[in-house]
């Protein structure tokens, strides 16, 4: 429970962690990347969003660029050294997080990709008449 003197940003600090996990999602409209440790108890969030990006600019590679860089910086305040990372989704942003992480200091152990592909599922919608 939080105290008088206590707000979120001072418990959050207190997390510190060595190894991480990223999870990526990535669709045609926006990234979402979340920092979790071995838990998967989420330490940080960041999206083209929240980043300050509207309507279509979310979508962009360079949007989820900023929101990756926003992690790493984070992470390397925490003193993580080790990541996996999970990606899901088609997006445009995921290769560029990717290429990101790998030009950052960190010892990658594991990328998986989770996109899920369905066996013949639903429908998809009607293509677009442009």
């Amino acid at each position: 429970m939080l105290t008088d003197g206590q707000n979120i940003t001072n418990i959050r600090r207190k997390r510190k962690v060595s190894k991480g996990i990223i999870y990526i999602q990535s669709s045609f409209n926006n990234t979402i990347i979340s920092l979790t440790n071995l838990k998967s108890e989420v330490i940080f969030w960041a999206s083209s969003g929240s980043c300050g990006f509207k309507g279509a600019r979310k979508g962009t590679p360079f949007s989820a660029k900023i929101a990756i860089d926003k992690i790493i910086k984070f992470a390397k305040d925490q003193g993580i050294k080790t990541i996996q990372v999970i990606v899901k989704g088609p997006g445009p942003g995921r290769e560029t997080v990717i290429r990101s992480l790998q030009k950052s200091n960190f010892e990658i152990l594991l990328i998986c990709d989770r996109t899920s592909i369905p066996h013949n599922g639903c429908r998809p919608p009607k293509k677009r008449r442009v």
